[in-house]
């Protein structure tokens, strides 16, 4: 559940995200066939690793686009740093054209930012589908934070690039709030949260305007509800 602590901001430091991957990831079973906590045992192995990977297999599905990825992937490395003071190395293994590729987690955190969350043919096609299309944006960014996280190999250039596209775009920003104005917030938030947890270094302006960003859109989610209640 790392990804449902990261989707709710409830988490102070990393380490605090690989106590939570050690605690509910070391169970085994004994000899007499019960399973038992062995957390000790886990983190000793943990120590030992140098890389860690990930196959994925569908066009569809990348390591920004399911939660799942970070939770586990980024969960053992995050417990790896802990265990051992150094982050292992983490590979993605892309076999969804025939042959296959291996690119390190920053590569394809890099090349799913460019095809995908940044890509107008994309992020266009989400809007058609409206409410739920800005909440797939939303995903995309909340999941690439996921991996700032647990294994901190996401480029500043992402957050930057998706706070220009997004937030500080006015046209483009009034289009999400009218859409989804609760997942359009969310990105404001993330894109701050992000900055708060020194995964990227806004200035001072950008940062105001981020601010200002979600202030605006909160006024709109503010209004919808008051003419729901009304």
């Amino acid at each position: 559940n790392l990804n449902q602590a990261v989707e709710s901001g409830v988490w102070d430091d990393e380490d605090e995200l690989a106590e939570m991957y050690s605690r509910r990831k070391s169970f085994a079973y004994g000899r007499n066939g019960r399973p038992a906590k062995q957390q000790q045992l886990l983190e000793t192995m943990m120590a030992g690793v140098d890389v860690a990977f990930q196959n994925i297999e569908s066009v569809e599905l990348g390591v920004t686009t399911l939660d799942q990825y970070f939770d586990n992937l980024g969960g053992i490395n995050r417990m790896v740093k802990r265990a051992s003071g150094k982050d292992a190395a983490v590979y993605i293994g892309d076999q969804t054209r025939g042959a296959g590729v291996v690119r390190t987690l920053n590569e394809q955190v890099a090349l799913e930012t460019r095809t995908r969350t940044l890509n107008p043919k994309w992020y266009e096609g989400m809007l058609k589908h409206g409410y739920e299309g800005v909440r797939q944006i939303e995903v995309q960014v909340t999941n690439t934070m996921g991996w700032s996280a647990t294994t901190g190999q996401v480029d500043p250039w992402v957050y930057a690039k998706i706070a220009d596209t997004f937030m500080l775009d006015p046209q483009m920003r009034a289009r999400l709030a009218d859409l989804n104005a609760a997942s359009a917030v969310k990105v404001a938030n993330r894109l701050i949260e992000a900055s708060e947890r020194n995964y990227w270094s806004p200035d001072d302006a950008t940062l105001e305007a981020l601010r200002r960003a979600g202030e605006d859109i909160e006024d709109r989610l503010e209004g919808v509800t008051k003419e729901l209640a009304a």
